[in-house]
């Protein structure tokens, strides 16, 4: 049975495309397709490519997968979000080019794009309608090939998939969401990241710790800010890790982590309108 937190970021899904479902009956479709996990592929002792049996996806791990398609209105069933693993049976939540592209063109403040590319590098140029001076992202052929099967067929496409990612997360503040590309990246890692978020416990001394969309927040607000987190695990009393911060000490943090990233924004903005056109 599905938790009560669960079970109402299932409903807001169910609302939002008009299904005639439960919540149970709704999420158990989900595990079984949209974020159906495929087994891992090893080879056997003769050299021949087999996969494992895949493992089901957890309640915490859809609660990781909920929030985000819930949050930026993404749709499972067209692989704008699905899941991807990583090396400690946890999953990341990846976001198609579909699912970036919809939450692009949804933004209220969107002004439109352009792409200036050649062989070696690709410009992405996104216009605010709020801002005076666009914001661009340049992404290089040389940092970004990599030896799979997309880059090897479709260098430029995935080179423009690259540029108009990292402009979007400029222009617009997306964070806590990753292309395949990216996933793929982090898995090769020595230390991948787990964005799923933990499950809400009460501790002996009965004080609430962080939620788990607490949690999810703060972690995305720590990556686009680069905040040190062993100073906020310091801050928060010396705490193991995020998962240990109490409900009221993260909201401290995350007011601390906004405001920074309020003043990050406002820098950029004025360096904006120091570049000469």
């Amino acid at each position: 049975m599905a938790t009560t937190a669960l079970q109402s970021l299932t409903k807001q899904l169910s609302n939002r495309f008009e299904l005639n479902t439960n919540e149970n009956e709704l999420l158990a479709t989900l595990k079984n397709t949209a974020f159906k996990q495929a087994g891992k592929k090893y080879k056997d002792n003769n050299g021949n490519w087999k996969e494992m049996p895949a493992q089901a996806v957890t309640d915490d791990q859809m609660m990781a997968l909920l929030i985000i398609a819930n949050q930026y209105s993404l749709n499972p069933w067209t692989k704008e979000i699905y899941a991807f693993p990583d090396k400690s049976n946890g999953i990341t939540p990846i976001v198609g080019v579909d699912g970036w592209s919809r939450i692009i063109n949804d933004h209220p403040q969107f002004d439109g794009i352009e792409f200036k590319q050649d062989d070696e590098q690709c410009t992405c140029i996104i216009y605010r309608k709020d801002r005076s001076h666009p914001i661009s992202v340049t992404e290089y052929m040389c940092e970004c090939n990599r030896d799979t099967g997309p880059w090897q067929t479709h260098p430029k496409r995935m080179l423009r998939h690259k540029a108009l990612i990292q402009c979007a997360r400029l222009s617009f503040g997306f964070t806590g969401i990753y292309d395949k590309d990216e996933a793929e990246r982090i898995v090769e890692t020595e230390e991948p990241i787990n964005v799923t978020p933990k499950a809400n416990v009460i501790d002996v001394t009965g004080i609430e710790l962080i939620t788990p969309e607490q949690l999810e927040q703060m972690k995305s607000l720590i990556d686009v800010t680069k905040a040190n987190e062993h100073n906020l695990l310091a801050y928060a009393g010396n705490v193991e890790s995020l998962e240990k911060i109490t409900k009221s000490k993260a909201e401290e943090v995350i007011g601390m982590l906004l405001n920074k990233l309020n003043k990050q924004q406002v820098q950029d903005e004025r360096n904006d309108e120091d570049i000469p056109l």
